[in-house]
């Protein structure tokens, strides 16, 4: 996904988010911030961008998101650091993102993702593979967790994937 379309998939989430008055924020690791400097771009982010928690470290998952003890690049990491950071900055949908962009591996393979999503209450979580240098991963990681924001704040409930 380019730029151009980053900046259009952020202003569709922008006008769904903000008519339909859905506060959103993200839980970053992998991407470390970039998701929510797309947002926080997007058109009247103010009135529905909440914001966002970088946790790069396994101890600031554990410790500020409440990331069960063990791997951070799972599943379960994945819906806590959501689900706490929907509670910690009072938002209705958050995606959360953690894995490996490489190029060594040091839990999971690089490429390995994992998503979680907080939606009115509801976490899910689903785990992608993306291929290349560690800068591609990552520009991957950002524009899937768009379109899964997008897709939950246009009302799309089916699991992400």
């Amino acid at each position: 996904m380019d730029s151009v379309t980053i900046d259009r998939e952020c202003r569709l989430i922008a006008d769904a988010a903000t008519v339909s008055e859905v506060r959103v924020a993200v839980a970053e690791s992998l991407t470390g911030g970039n998701i929510a400097a797309q947002l926080s771009r997007a058109p009247n982010s103010v009135e529905w961008f909440c914001g966002g928690i970088v946790a790069y470290r396994p101890e600031v998952k554990h410790g500020l998101l409440g990331v069960p003890d063990g791997p951070v690049v799972c599943a379960r990491a994945a819906e806590a650091m959501a689900a706490n950071t929907a509670r910690l900055l009072g938002a209705d949908l958050v995606v959360a993102v953690t894995g490996e962009a490489g190029p060594s591996a040091q839990e999971e393979p690089p490429g390995t993702v994992c998503f979680g999503l907080f939606d009115r209450g509801e976490v899910s979580s689903s785990d992608e593979t993306f291929d290349g240098e560690p800068e591609d991963i990552v520009t991957a990681t950002v524009a899937h967790a768009l379109r899964l924001v997008r897709a939950r704040v246009d009302g799309d409930r089916r699991e992400i994937s």
